[in-house]
């Protein structure tokens, strides 16, 4: 796959499994209803680390312009690309949270909760105010930029000249377990979005998409998780390059 391919995709799969485990979680009549915060942070986990699985080899499996960004602030990634990959990630979320909606069509309609319904495109606080909801973002995502940004590969010997050392697709792995820490020790406050595509794009396709009795889309609070991971991003890279 191209990299912009890469990004799309992934980024699809990540917001299919991920919004769709809150669907699953949150809609009426489905049979993980009411399966709990733990269900929630474990589903979302799984979901990066399949994003990442089919997204690595094409794009480097960014699949968040906050990591994009991240990235590029350190040198590790070229300006030029990035708004290819943030387009492509944006669409790919828009696509995937589009699959979500379609394949629990008539769970919306059984469903009432319009808060709950939203819940399954977008993030929204537990305790709305938006200075502490602007630092959950920030430090949230912070840890994953950060962290990704230590990340390193094995220096396994390859077993022949065409193959290529490291984990294969267990490279996924790291990024799926910190963001289940970060969903596990800090999601309980805005819902971890730690990305603005995941929240943007869903809560776009969540005003646009012929959902039942669904409600205003929050935009008052949409900002919030785009700017705070981007800030978050801009923290760990910044701390990063002068440690």
């Amino acid at each position: 796959m191209s990299p912009f391919t890469a990004e799309l995709v992934g980024t699809m799969i990540l917001l299919l499994l991920g919004n769709g485990v809150v669907a699953n979680v949150v809609l009426n009549n489905t049979k993980g209803n009411n399966g709990g915060w733990i269900v929630i942070t474990f589903g979302w986990g799984l979901a990066v680390f399949t994003a990442v699985v089919v997204a690595q080899d094409g794009s480097g499996a960014h699949l968040n312009p906050a990591v994009t960004i991240g990235l590029a602030l350190v040198g590790k990634f070229s300006w030029s690309l990035v708004a290819s990959y943030i387009s492509a990630q944006m669409l790919g979320a828009a696509l995937g949270t589009s699959l979500v909606w379609l394949m629990y069509k008539d769970h919306y309609a059984l469903t009432e909760d319009k808060a709950g319904k939203r819940a399954t495109f977008c993030t929204e606080p537990a305790v709305k105010n938006i200075s502490t909801n602007v630092l959950s973002e920030v430090l949230g995502t912070f840890i994953l930029v950060f962290a990704v940004l230590y990340i390193t590969g094995p220096n396994f010997a390859p077993a022949d000249d065409t193959m290529q050392p490291g984990l294969g697709s267990l490279g996924a792995l790291p990024v799926a377990l910190i963001v289940l820490a970060i969903g596990l020790s800090l999601g309980g406050t805005t819902g971890y979005a730690i990305n603005p595509a995941r929240d943007l794009a869903p809560r776009i396709m969540h005003a646009i998409l012929p959902v039942a009795n669904k409600g205003d889309s929050d935009w008052n609070y949409s900002w919030v998780p785009v700017i705070g991971p981007i800030l978050g991003a801009g923290v760990a890279a910044l701390l990063f390059l002068n440690l």
